[in-house]
C-alpha cells in the first residue's frame, strides 16, 4: 500500500518513514497552507503531521497556527474524502483538549485548549469529525503527549544537558507525575491502525504506560549518566518566590517554566491500547533510557 506522509522531514515524520519503510510505500508529501489550493493524490493512507507546533519565542501571530493547523488540514481531508485513500491519521495533540491537567486526561475529557496552537488543533478536529465519512474510510485522530526519542530536540534534551553538567537539581521538594511517548510506541500504533482494520475510527489519547515524575526523570537521566544525582529539597514556597522574580528579571527560572517542569499531566492511553490489542513495546524508563543515551553523542 502506498502511504502518503505530510511533514515527514520533522522528528515525527523521520522516524515513522524509516519505521514504515519495509512494509509500505512511501510518498512524502511538502505541504503548506495556500488560499483555495487543491490537492490531487493517489495512495491507500494519508498521515497528516505537517502543521506548527509551539513558538518558544513567540514570534508568531495567531493566524499562522489557525492556517498551519486547522485551514491546511481541511483542504488535505477534503481531498481525502473524495480519492482512492481508505485511512486518514490526523496528528493531533493533547493540548488540543486542555494545557492543564487536573487528575487524568482521557478522550471523554471536555476540551477547553488555551492557546491558539491548541485551539487551531482542536478545530481540525471538530471538522474531521463533522464530515459524513463514506463506509469504506476509517479516520483517526490521535493526542499525543510529550514525544521523545533519539534525535529529538525539544525539552527533554535542554533537561538533559543541565543535568550532565552536574549542576543539582533544586526542584526534588515538588511532587509531579507527567506522561511521556516514546517515538517507537507511537510508530507502533500508527502501524497497527494500518494493518488492522478492526480498530474503529475515533479519537486517541497517545501515551507511554506509566507516568514519570520530574524528580524520577532526573534519577533516569543519571542513571544514563551512569551517576547519581545530586536532588535539593529547597522548600516550594522559596521557588515560586524566585520564579515570581524571574519573571521580570529574566532568570533562567521563571513561573512559566517553573509550571512546566513541576506540573501535572497525565494521559489514559487505555482506549488505544484496548484497541490495538496488544502492549505497547517500550514501557516508559526504556524509551526515556534511550533518548538520554542518544544524547551522549551529541
Amino acid at each position: 500500500m502506498k502511504i502518503l506522509i505530510t511533514g515527514g522531514s520533522g522528528f515525527v515524520g523521520s522516524n515513522l518513514q524509516n519505521y514504515l519503510k519495509d512494509d509500505y510505500e512511501i510518498q512524502p508529501l511538502r505541504v503548506r497552507y495556500v488560499l483555495n489550493q487543491k490537492f490531487d493524490y493517489s495512495c491507500g493512507a494519508v498521515i497528516h503531521l505537517a502543521g506548527k507546533a509551539h513558538d518558544l519565542k513567540k514570534v508568531s501571530s495567531p493566524q499562522e497556527y489557525y492556517d498551519a493547523n486547522f485551514e491546511l488540514t481541511k483542504q488535505l481531508f477534503d481531498t481525502f474524502l473524495i480519492s482512492d485513500a481508505t485511512v486518514f491519521i490526523f496528528m493531533s495533540t493533547v493540548k488540543a483538549v486542555s494545557d492543564q491537567v487536573k487528575g487524568v486526561l482521557t478522550e471523554e475529557s471536555v476540551a477547553d485548549p488555551k492557546t491558539h496552537y491548541g485551539i487551531a488543533k482542536h478545530q481540525a478536529e471538530n471538522y474531521i469529525l463533522s464530515r459524513n465519512l463514506p463506509s469504506n474510510k476509517r479516520i483517526y485522530i490521535l493526542r499525543p503527549c510529550m514525544i521523545h526519542g533519539p534525535g529529538n530536540k525539544g525539552n527533554l534534551n535542554l533537561l538533559y544537558q543541565l543535568v550532565s553538567k552536574g549542576i543539582p537539581w533544586p526542584l526534588g521538594n515538588f511532587q509531579n507525575s507527567r506522561s511521556f511517548l516514546s517515538i517507537k510506541n507511537l510508530c507502533f500504533v500508527i502501524n497497527e491502525i494500518l494493518s488492522n482494520h478492526n480498530i474503529p475510527s475515533g479519537i486517541y489519547n497517545v501515551s507511554d504506560n506509566e507516568p514519570i515524575s520530574t524528580k524520577n526523570l532526573i534519577n533516569i537521566i543519571g542513571e544514563s549518566l551512569g551517576r547519581k544525582n545530586i536532588i535539593l529539597n529547597i522548600p516550594a514556597s522559596f521557588i515560586k518566590a524566585t520564579a515570581k522574580m524571574g519573571d521580570f528579571l529574566h532568570l533562567p527560572i521563571n513561573s512559566e517554566r517553573l509550571q512546566k517542569l513541576t506540573e501535572n499531566y497525565v494521559v489514559c492511553n487505555k482506549k488505544v491500547v484496548k484497541s490495538i490489542g496488544k502492549n505497547l513495546p517500550y514501557s516508559s524508563i526504556e524509551g526515556l533510557i534511550e533518548t538520554f543515551n542518544s544524547f551522549k553523542f551529541k
